[in-house]
């Protein structure tokens, strides 16, 4: 599992060639850092891993929608996986053609199916009968005909580190119920402007087995056969999502090649070409969050290291209870058992819990790792706390690629002069 983080033999911690007290020195802190070395590196082996068959690596911008990021996927290949306008537009601005953009989500506006439709994107992931219909007229509006997948519950069963992150099980949100898939496809296929043009899946995120993305394909690949059975014609691509599991602990990551053996078979024998939408796999490891400490503290017979991050600007430890690794800069052989916290007027903000960590002291400097996905896109202003800035490592140099907010920011979208109405 590629990190672009190494220690040097004095024990300070690089990202690929630039040292994080530099970065640090150079652009303040609390800061996102990724590197760009191992993001290229994570979407190569998934890529060579799938070579034996036609396929498509669509990123899943949610993990991490930065500009910057998204142009060294582009020009390693990738297409893109979006769930929002916003999205799109990110998408389009970073430089992706059309045809690269698959277009997820259970919440489509009517507003945003008619961006996507005008833009010419390579296909919309439906998730229900509503949005069926509701895509038909608006492209009938339009002039044009809507290729889509049908994006299916295959209710396998999935075990991720937290039930949020369970996409494919019975009684999701997400999806349409297999059994009723097919009434689904049959829908489709009469409705004059669909074209229906692939099958989907998503099943959760960070998982590590093989067994769910093996049964969910059987589950798709046996309903492809009874569409195909109607005189559909148009399917070409099978989507089989992604939350393929990356290491935060001491887990073991998705075994690519393991993947590849389990799924290419069937996949190579139906004749369609698959398309998987990878995010935290891409991003998860190539981020960390670089913070200082403020002080330290000793209350209630517990003792806190206190960081210049919060839970405002990573909120996975409070949201998911999720376990982040964190490690002091320049390493330190004493360690102590602490919490971890920031300044947020909140129980919730804290990194790490009754952990043992090096005995850092205030004025050094700390990483949260493993922040690259679902980091800064999850960040917000809390405590009117101005979003933090993020940087690109590439090799021996390294770029601000987000600006950090400054406080008239906050307020910039606040008029001080409201311009009232009556109803």
């Amino acid at each position: 599992m590629a990190t672009g983080f190494t220690r040097t033999a004095s024990g300070v911690l690089m990202c690929d060639g630039v040292s994080l007290e530099a970065i640090a020195s150079a652009v303040g802190t609390p800061a996102y850092v990724y590197s760009a070395r191992a993001i290229r590196e994570q979407y190569d082996s998934l890529d060579r891993a799938l070579a034996p068959v036609p396929h498509r690596l669509h990123y899943s911008m949610k993990a991490n929608a930065n500009l910057a990021v998204l142009r060294v996927l582009r020009e390693q290949g990738a297409g893109v996986d979006i769930v929002s306008g916003g999205e799109l537009y990110r998408a389009l601005h970073a430089g992706f053609g059309a045809d690269a953009i698959v277009f997820s989500g259970v919440g489509k506006s009517p507003g945003e199916l008619r961006e996507a439709l005008a833009a010419g994107i390579l296909m919309f992931n439906v998730e229900s009968m509503f949005e069926l219909e509701q895509l038909n007229e608006i492209a009938g509006e339009m002039g044009r005909r809507a290729p889509i997948a049908l994006r299916v519950n295959p209710e396998v069963q999935v075990s991720t580190p937290h039930h949020y992150t369970r996409t494919g099980e019975r009684g999701n949100k997400f999806g349409i119920p297999y059994d009723e898939a097919l009434d689904a496809a049959r829908c489709a296929l009469e409705l004059p402007n669909i074209a229906l043009r692939g099958l989907d899946m998503h099943i959760g995120s960070q998982v590590f087995e093989l067994e769910p993305y093996r049964d969910g394909l059987v589950r798709l690949l046996a309903l492809h056969d009874q569409i195909r059975a109607l005189g559909a014609t148009e399917i070409r691509y099978l989507d089989i999502g992604g939350g393929f599991a990356v290491t935060y602990e001491d887990e073991q990551p998705m075994d690519v090649d393991a993947l590849a053996g389990a799924l290419l078979p069937g996949i190579r024998q139906s004749g369609l070409s698959l398309i998987t939408e990878p995010g935290r796999f891409i991003v998860g490891n190539a981020g960390v969050l670089l913070a200082r400490v403020m002080h330290r503290k000793k209350a209630g017979g517990k003792e806190y290291i206190i960081t210049d991050a919060g839970m405002n600007d990573l909120v996975r430890p409070s949201h998911y209870h999720a376990y982040h690794a964190v490690e002091a800069v320049q390493a330190r052989e004493e360690r102590s058992v602490v919490d971890v916290v920031g300044p947020v007027c909140e129980s919730g903000d804290f990194f790490a819990l009754d952990r043992e960590v090096e005995d850092v002291e205030a004025g050094e400097l700390i990483v949260v790792r493993t922040t690259g996905a679902y980091g800064y896109v999850m960040s917000f202003n809390y405590n009117s706390r101005p979003r933090v800035a993020e940087v690109l490592v590439d090799g021996d140099r390294f770029a601000v690629v987000t600006r950090r907010e400054r406080y008239e920011d906050l307020v910039r979208l606040e008029p001080d002069h409201l311009d009232w109405s009556t109803g």
